[in-house]
């Protein structure tokens, strides 16, 4: 959006006057909204002046015709042509202004302001040639002066342009009145001096008024334009937004595709820039991001570019030479700062098609590329390509189908034993998501599952999961089969989307099962800055009956604190310790050692998962390990193959006492 030209700052008196009296160049939308006011008035006025013509022509029908004074079509149209043709006129008018509203007409918008023109060039015609008449025996002029105040509505133009209608039209209606209007017999009439005087005052008020509603408009106008302005403009930078980015993209592209250029969307993102924030504060942040967005736009002049969001600008470019450019920019920001060396600058690339018109759809494209450059420090460009493409879409798959997967069954539970590790009899298991698709086939939890946290979805597939598993109880409780204690996962986002505590209770009480047969798993990556948000929650579940179990310990940096500030049931201690068990693991041995002794202290239970060797079990019985998870013991099965194992003897279950 072009910016105001008009000189704010100037000032002396030849300014003034000429900005009282309207020269200056304004931006095309304040130009824009003036116009549509013209034609707003345009279309209320016409309508008015429709239905004044069709009452005028009614009401000479039923003083002429139906009285037999008119006999011939003839004559009748010869005393109402002028009725006739101000219909006919308001009546184009008033359906082009509806037209123009509804953005209708844009092949005429430029020619709005000669119609309207045109409209009361005509106006003015009739009640010239009438006023003329009826002053010439001896009646008054109002239909002249009613004319021109219902005219110049619709012509609220610069302040000079009032002056020029009111000069020309008043003025030249006065000498006609005073130097070419004669009576029937002959003689030259003129208006009195009282009436002179009066008319001029007219002259002079509707001159005031037209100015006022013109300063009024462009004041509206104004206030308009600058909303607008700061809508589509980053506050910080003065870059435009996104939001202007992706009005003037669609336009580019168009035209660009239409010339056969190669155009391909820019996402610059500054790594490393908390880290900066950190050392230079806000302000020192705000002139970064102030510089990269000048940056960014010296080098690609008279293109599309805007700042996206915190350290994030995009850009649309034709130029073939977009890589040096890049890389330029890049270089540019990085001897800005050459002792902050841990500063830098990655760029994720989309190409534009036809079939991707939408920009806000490309330059997620981009960023999606410009994501898989975390940690490679070594790259800074990379442009979308036919694999990410497929990891793309299978995510947006995802995205768009989590509602009708659930819906419709393809998200299925299945179960991973835990197991004793006292007597390696069934201690219970663990509930884990499967996505089977009719479309895509079996879908990796390692990709739905983050997808969907991303996306913060991931609660309605969790409390689909969860409901399975009440359901798939309550069976096994109505139908005298074993029944499992089943533990649940719950991310970090099951806290914040949705009531986790109320969610189960209300599973519970539908199904009826018992809360020791339901155990709260909680990831340690789920542990939040919202201490408290947590803690309560685990709070909640403790005074309703559950067990809380802390999974994946040892993943995170901050375990020691975890332990210290939340209240457990069981650690659930990480598979990495023992990904290289049969290795040189003496350091593994050590660490899990501790962190078993450690739980005991505590008076928390134990699990370790990842179990796969016989090695690892023997260790965590001698280490006082309690309960046991992995591959060796089973993979996630569903419920029907699990019973079977129970059956036939593979899994055993303790009798009860």
């Amino acid at each position: 959006m072009e910016k105001d030209n008009n000189p704010q700052k100037k000032e002396g008196p030849l300014h003034l006057i000429s900005r009282a009296l309207g020269f200056y160049r304004n931006p095309p939308y304040i130009e824009n909204q003036l116009q549509e006011a013209d034609v707003r008035s345009a279309l209320y006025l016409s309508a008015i002046v429709g239905l004044v013509e069709v009452l005028m022509i009614v009401r000479y029908i039923q003083s002429w015709v139906l009285t037999g004074q008119v006999e011939t079509i003839g004559e009748f149209f010869h005393y109402t042509y002028s009725y006739w043709v101000l219909l006919a006129a308001s009546v184009l008018l008033c359906i082009y202004s509806g037209l123009y509203l509804k953005r209708k007409l844009k092949i005429l918008y430029k020619f709005s302001s000669v119609i309207i023109f045109l409209y009361f060039l005509l106006g003015m015609y009739f009640s010239i040639t009438t006023s003329q008449h009826d002053f010439s025996r001896g009646r008054m002029i109002i239909y002249f002066l009613t004319v021109l105040m219902w005219v110049t509505v619709i012509c609220v133009w610069r302040p000079f342009s009032s002056i020029l209608l009111v000069c020309v039209f008043g003025g030249g209606f006065l000498w006609l009145l005073n130097n070419r209007t004669f009576d029937k017999a002959g003689t030259q009439v003129q208006l009195s001096e009282g009436d002179q005087i009066n008319f001029i005052t007219f002259m002079m008020i509707l001159f005031i008024l037209e100015v006022a509603v013109y300063f009024q408009r462009y004041s509206d106008a104004k206030k308009s334009y600058r909303l607008e302005l700061s809508s589509v403009t980053d506050d910080l930078t003065g870059m435009p937004n996104m939001r202007k980015l992706d009005s003037a993209s669609r336009e580019y592209i168009e035209t660009g595709l239409a010339e056969g250029k190669s155009l391909i969307y820019l996402v610059f993102n500054i790594s490393n820039f908390q880290t900066f924030n950190d050392r230079f504060n806000y302000s020192g942040g705000d002139t970064l991001l102030v510089k990269t967005g000048k940056i960014i736009t010296a080098e690609f002049p008279n293109e599309p570019v805007a700042r996206e969001s915190g350290d994030i600008f995009s850009v649309l470019t034709k130029a073939e030479d977009f890589y040096e450019r890049a890389e330029h920019v890049r270089q540019q920001i990085k001897e800005a700062y050459p002792t902050e060396t841990y500063l830098d600058v990655k760029v994720g690339a989309y190409r534009a098609t036809d079939s991707i018109k939408n920009p806000r759809h490309a330059i997620d494209r981009a960023r999606y590329a410009l994501k898989s450059l975390h940690n490679k420090e070594d790259e800074f460009f990379i442009e979308y390509d036919q694999k990410m493409d497929r990891e793309y879409s299978l995510k947006q798959y995802v995205l768009n189908n989590v509602e009708k997967a659930v819906r419709e069954g393809y998200v299925q539970v299945y179960y991973q034993p835990v197991i004793w590790s006292e007597d390696e009899k069934l201690a219970g298991c663990e509930a884990l998501a499967r996505w089977i698709d009719p479309e895509m086939g079996f879908l990796s939890p390692g990709v739905f599952i983050s997808t969907l946290e991303e996306g913060r979805q991931i609660h309605k597939l969790d409390l689909c999961i969860y409901e399975s598993v009440c359901k798939q109880i309550r069976h096994c409780m109505d139908n005298g089969l074993p029944v499992l204690p089943t533990s649940l996962n719950f991310s970090r986002l099951d806290f914040e989307l949705m009531n986790a505590v109320g969610e189960m209770e209300k599973l519970v009480e539908k199904y009826r099962i018992p809360r020791n047969l339901l155990h709260i798993e909680i990831t340690e990556s789920a542990i939040t800055k919202d201490v408290s948000l947590l803690k309560n929650a685990i709070s909640q579940f403790h005074e309703k009956g559950y067990e809380v179990w802390l999974d994946d310990f040892g993943s995170g940096y901050s375990s020691m604190n975890v332990l210290k500030d939340y209240n457990f049931d069981l650690l659930k201690i990480d598979m990495e310790f023992l990904r290289d068990f049969n290795k040189d693991s003496l350091n593994s041995r050590k660490i899990i050692s501790t962190v078993i002794e450690l739980a005991n202290k505590l008076h928390m239970k134990t699990l370790a998962e990842g179990v796969e060797t016989r090695e690892a079990i023997d260790f965590l019985k001698e280490a006082g390990c309690g309960r046991l998870q992995g591959y060796f013991y089973g993979k996630p099965m569903p419920y029907p193959e699990l019973l079977a194992k129970i059956s036939d003897g593979s899994l055993k279950v303790r009798s009860k006492k």
